[in-house]
């Protein structure tokens, strides 16, 4: 009688035990996880859209600027030509550009002050 005595209690305390849940609930975590972050994106791009600022972002490959908006004049900015042929005159060219810009640099009195970035000294207008 000792013997069933003792085989019942272990029954019952296996009939109670839990199971492995732990990659179960692993596998919840993530998905549930996914589908927050999937969520909260999919709600912050409605909003970016919906408050047009999606139309300001100038990191945007497609964007165009507005009609009214000031265009950069860059006189003397070099470039190659688009197709043809590199050649010594080409190279020449680029050269004597590339001079000027360095003598610009090398005029500078004192080029680790903030003289260099000030406004007039990068052609930016001050609205006086």
């Amino acid at each position: 009688m000792s013997e069933n005595a003792t085989k019942e209690p272990l029954k019952e305390a296996e009939k109670e035990a839990p199971k492995e849940s732990g990659p179960k609930n692993l596998f919840i975590l993530g998905v549930v996880s996914v589908a927050i972050a999937v969520a909260t994106t999919a709600i912050s791009l409605v909003i970016y859209h919906n408050s047009g600022d999606i139309y300001l972002d100038r990191s945007r490959p497609g964007f165009l600027p507005d009609k009214t908006e000031v265009q950069p004049v860059v006189d003397g900015d070099y470039s190659f030509e688009p197709s043809g042929q590199l050649t010594a005159d080409n190279m020449d060219e680029y050269i004597k550009y590339y001079e000027e810009n360095v003598d610009m640099i090398d005029d500078l009195v004192n080029p680790f002050s903030g003289t260099p970035l000030s406004d007039e000294s990068l052609g930016i207008p001050t609205g006086e």
